[in-house]
C-alpha cells in the first residue's frame, strides 16, 4: 500500500564510518585565510581542529541511539519516501504539533525540545501544555527520499505535510517552523487551514511595508540593516544552491570536511555565539547534524530546495492564528506592523534578548516556553 506507514530504524554500517575516517585523514588542505578572523570563511586552524576531533574522538553511535529512541517512520507521498519522527505525549489530550526544520538543519534541531514538548510535567511544566510531536525530514534531506524529478517546492511540501497529518489521523493540529520550515509552515497555515488551527514562526520573512519607510522604528532600521548584511556578505551559499546545486554537490559529496565547513559556517554566522559557534551549540551537536547530511549523501538533494523555490515563494495572507518569536541574531526579522500586513491574527508576539537562527538548539528552554505560550491561545 502506498499510504502505508512503516517503522524506521537507523543502522549505519561500520564500513561507512571507517570510510569517513579515511577521508578525514586524507584531507587536502587549502592555504590559510589572510585576515585573522572569519571574514573569508571558517579559519583553517579551526577546521583542522574539527577534523582531528571528528576522525579521532567523535562517536556517531550515541546520535544513532538517540534517533532510534524516538518513534521513527517512513511513508510514501507523491512517490517520495518521507521520514518523520512521531513522538507521542503520555498525556492523551496533547495537541499535535507539526514541526519543520530547514537548511542546514535536520530533525536533530529538535533534540533538546522534544522531551519538554511531549512530556512537560517531567520537565517542570503543566500537562495542559503537552504536544504530540511530528517532525518530518524535508524531501531530499536526511532519511527522507530524494525526489528524482522537479517539482518539490515549498508549496508542494506544505501539501505533503497536510497529507501526512491526515494519514496520521490528526484532524486538528498546529505547526511550527524556522528557516525553510518557517516558509513551509506559513503555507501549511494557508493551504490546510481546515485542519491547521495555528502556526508559530521563529523566522519572520515578511516584506517591509513601503508605507513605513519615512517613519521607521529603530527595530525596523536594524532589520533592514541585517537584511542588507545578509544580501551583501552572507547569501553566497543560497545563490549557488538556487542556481547550480548539482555542481556544488560534487564537491560536498566527495569531501566530508567540505560538507562540514559548508554547514558549520552557518552555525557561526547565524547563532548568538559571540564569535565562535561552540559558544552557542555543542561541537558534537554540530557534527551530528553534519553526519546526517554526510551519511545520506544529501548535499545536492538538499540544496535543490533552493532551486525549486527561489522566485516561486508565495506571500499569501495568513488567516489562522500566528505566533512570532523574534530572536536577536536571526537572519531576517520584521516589526509587528509589517507582519500584520501578512498575518491577520497575531496571537503571540515576543522579541527575545538572546538566541539566533537555530533557536531550538541554542535556547531550548526559551523555545519551548514560546511554543507553550503561543499555542495556549488556540487549544
Amino acid at each position: 500500500m502506498t499510504e502505508a506507514i512503516r517503522p524506521f530504524q537507523l543502522s549505519i554500517p561500520e564500513s561507512d564510518l571507517e570510510d569517513l575516517r579515511h577521508r578525514l585523514t586524507a584531507t587536502r588542505w587549502p592555504d590559510a585565510e589572510t585576515p585573522d578572523d572569519w571574514s573569508q570563511g571558517i579559519p583553517l586552524s579551526y577546521m583542522q581542529e574539527i577534523c582531528r576531533y571528528w576522525a579521532n574522538d567523535y562517536d556517531w553511535r550515541p546520535c544513532e541511539e538517540l534517533l532510534n529512541g524516538w518513534e521513527q517512520f517512513q511513508t510514501v507521498i507523491d512517490g517520495v519516501d518521507i521520514h518523520f519522527l512521531h513522538v507521542k505525549s503520555p498525556h492523551s489530550e496533547a495537541l499535535p504539533l507539526l514541526i519543520t526544520h530547514g537548511w542546514p538543519g535536520s530533525v536533530l534541531e529538535f533534540r533538546h525540545v522534544i522531551g519538554p514538548l511531549t512530556d512537560p510535567v517531567a520537565h517542570g511544566g503543566k500537562a495542559e501544555d503537552a504536544f504530540h510531536v511530528i517532525a518530518p525530514s524535508l524531501p531530499g534531506y536526511g532519511y527522507s527520499g530524494k525526489p528524482s524529478s522537479p517539482g518539490w517546492s515549498v508549496n508542494k511540501i506544505a501539501d505533503a505535510w497536510g497529507q501526512l497529518m491526515a494519514r496520521l489521523g490528526y484532524d486538528k493540529y498546529v505547526a511550527q517552523g524556522g528557516d525553510w520550515g518557517s516558509i513551509i509552515t506559513r503555507q501549511v497555515g494557508v493551504r490546510d487551514d481546515t485542519h491547521c488551527i495555528g502556526i508559530h514562526l521563529n523566522m519572520i520573512s515578511v516584506r517591509p511595508d513601503p508605507d513605513t519607510m519615512g517613519d521607521l522604528t529603530e527595530f525596523e532600521k536594524e532589520a533592514l540593516a541585517a537584511a542588507k548584511h545578509y544580501k551583501d556578505w552572507d547569501s553566497g551559499y543560497s545563490k549557488q544552491q538556487s542556481t547550480r546545486p548539482q555542481t556544488l554537490g560534487y564537491a560536498l559529496a566527495d569531501s566530508p570536511l567540505g560538507q562540514a565547513a559548508w554547514i558549520i559556517e552557518k552555525f557561526w554566522a547565524w547563532t548568538d555565539c559571540d564569535g565562535h559557534p561552540e559558544n552557542a551549540i555543542r561541537r558534537d551537536d554540530m557534527l551530528d547534524n553534519v553526519m546526517v547530511y554526510w551519511l545520506t549523501n544529501s548535499a545536492a538533494s538538499s540544496a535543490r530546495l533552493y532551486w525549486e523555490s527561489f522566485g516561486k515563494i508565495r506571500h499569501d495572507t495568513v488567516k489562522v492564528p500566528v505566533g512570532c518569536s523574534l530572536f536577536p541574531k536571526e537572519i531576517f526579522s520584521a516589526s509587528r506592523r509589517w507582519s500584520e500586513k501578512t498575518f491577520e491574527n497575531i496571537v503571540h508576539w515576543n522579541e527575545l534578548d538572546k538566541g539566533g537562527h537555530f533557536a531550538a538548539m541554542e535556547q531550548p528552554e526559551i523555545f519551548v516556553d514560546e511554543l507553550r505560550t503561543c499555542f495556549r491561545a488556540v487549544r
